[in-house]
């Protein structure tokens, strides 16, 4: 079921490579912002992590998976659903004004949940044409530099000390 307008509660899913690669995708609609993957609850009661997992297959084609898939095509961008880790850290920002008209009227904040997914370089991204048009793999001074979300660019430089503590 989904709702008239977006939940202003979201995840930020920071993909990286074990050298500390960031994958980053240029918005469709607007030229030169470049970010991870986001994206709002479908549902009040949908789960941080099936937001998570929901919008990185949504939006890059890698999927995660707690068991065996079916076709080597899948297998190229499946990645185990344990490489996704909850940071334990969010963020509440106001929404920008040309996006607000997609929550209901009044509201004007939304609390953004950090997750990091650990995927191999190599791995297929496949963009959702709608949402994105390209994407980069950069180390993670130059990804951070790079967004432009103020808090996306913050959880970025975060990335090594939660590598170091999964």
């Amino acid at each position: 079921m989904s709702l008239p307008y977006k939940i202003p509660e979201s995840v930020l899913v920071v993909i990286h490579t074990a050298e500390r690669e960031v994958l980053l995708i240029e918005r469709t609609d607007k030229e030169g912002f470049w970010q991870s993957v986001t994206g709002s609850k479908d549902t009040p009661d949908e789960a941080l992590s099936e937001t998570a997992r929901r919008e990185v297959e949504e939006e890059t084609g890698i999927v995660l998976a707690s068991q065996a898939v079916e076709s080597a095509d899948q297998e190229r961008r499946t990645v185990p659903a344990s490489h996704l880790l909850d940071w334990q850290l969010s963020n509440i920002y106001e929404i920008y004004p040309v996006w607000r008209h997609r929550y209901a009227p009044g509201v004007t904040r939304n609390t953004e949940h950090v997750f990091g997914l650990l995927v191999p370089r190599d791995i297929p991204v496949v963009l959702a044409p709608r949402e994105h048009t390209r994407f980069q793999w950069l180390p993670y001074r130059a990804a951070a530099d790079q967004c432009f979300s103020p808090s996306n660019a913050e959880a970025i430089l975060q990335l090594p000390r939660y590598m170091r503590a999964g």
